[in-house]
């Protein structure tokens, strides 16, 4: 018999008798897991995913469940048991009990009730109004990317026990005079309303980490592409756009100069960082708790060469080159290359180069 678990605990489980037979071994685990929920936390995790409709949630949602679990604080992998997630509009494509959707505004304290009512172990917080529209929409963006990401932080730091928080970053935190490679220990310059507001993030998970509220990293993602689904508000929506829409026919118009570089990653590669990262110990971490995550850097022209040669120069011929004025300026300001020695020495990596990128959309995600 288990002893200790509570003062009064009797000294056999519901069913048992001096004479019965001994039950079948698993039994009397799910009985007393069943009895002890707190016991069956330290076993299992809730996970919580904000911009959980996203495509970059859905897929990050979708790699969890076929894992089956993750690492825990104390290195251990714990058993994934529910993923909930959170955003503006329901997560599609999720069937089961082990998936929860929940729509709304990350900044309603109703829901954010409604998101840790039976607790919360870990947390993947990639929501936020991306890079053109928060530099458009100046009070939107301080308050979806910084207000709603300390209402989030603040019932993490109220749990009983510290949860992991990965929170998703953006090489936007830096910008102006840069080294042509940024090293992870770059002083943080955003020159864009969106790059100070994850500099905020940022900041929010260092000082809330550094309080033992939690267990807090922030990883700096790349410009993700190829983004399946339509053209987003973002200033690198295009970086998707040139490549998505001439494969499916269509002309795309990229609003820089064919020179610019961009430190790019797949979908795929981020999601596989987004569980390195998450799962690394807090003692890998450098002070400020931040990473750059692996990308690669390439040219806008070396983009529609990898374009031409996975699929035709008919292809390639769709992107068209109209200067947009405000898109490049934003895009300047990004860095365009990193020394990523953290996130190597994590276990994160990058894609090989850009056509393979190309070629993992056309398998994956385009549409037939």
């Amino acid at each position: 018999m288990w002893v200790g678990l509570q003062p009064d605990a009797p000294s056999e489980l519901p069913g048992d008798t001096p004479d019965a037979d001994p039950p079948a071994a698993p039994a009397p685990v799910a009985i007393i897991m069943a009895r002890f929920p707190t016991l069956a936390r330290r076993h299992t995790m809730h996970i919580l995913i904000t911009g959980g409709a996203g495509f970059l949630g859905r897929k990050l949602a979708t790699a969890l469940l076929a894992r089956g679990s993750l690492a825990g604080a104390d290195g251990a992998p714990r058993r994934i048991e529910r993923i909930t997630l959170v955003d503006l509009a329901p997560a599609a494509d999720f069937a089961g009990e082990r998936v929860r959707s929940i729509a709304g505004d990350l900044g309603d304290a109703t829901l954010l009730d409604r998101a840790f009512v039976r607790g919360v172990d870990g947390v993947f917080h990639l929501a936020a109004v991306v890079s053109g529209e928060a530099e458009a929409n100046f009070d939107l963006g301080w308050r979806v990317n910084v207000d709603a990401t300390r209402a989030l932080l603040e019932r993490c730091r109220a749990l009983s026990t510290p949860p992991r928080v990965a929170f998703a970053s953006s090489v936007a935190v830096f910008g102006g005079a840069l080294p042509d490679r940024v090293p992870d220990s770059q002083a943080l310059t955003p020159q864009s309303s969106y790059g100070a507001q994850k500099a905020v993030g940022e900041l929010l998970v260092h000082d809330y980490a550094r309080k033992g509220f939690i267990d807090g990293r922030s990883l700096r993602l790349p410009t993700v592409t190829v983004r399946p689904g339509k053209p987003n508000k973002a200033a690198s929506s295009f970086a998707s756009g040139i490549i998505r829409e001439p494969l499916s026919g269509v002309e795309a118009n990229c609003p820089v100069d064919p020179s610019t570089r961009m430190w790019l990653v797949s979908p795929r590669t981020i999601v596989d960082s987004l569980i390195v990262g998450y799962e690394a110990p807090a003692s890998a971490f450098p002070p400020s708790h931040s990473v750059n995550v692996p990308g690669i850097s390439v040219t806008v022209r070396e983009m529609v060469d990898a374009l031409r040669r996975v699929a035709s120069a008919a292809v390639a011929n769709l992107v068209t080159f109209r200067h947009d004025p405000v898109i490049d300026r934003i895009v300047r300001t990004w860095p365009r290359d990193f020394d990523a020695q953290v996130g190597r020495a994590l276990g994160m990596h990058a894609d090989a180069d850009f056509e393979s990128i190309v070629r993992q959309y056309v398998e994956h995600d385009l549409p037939r």
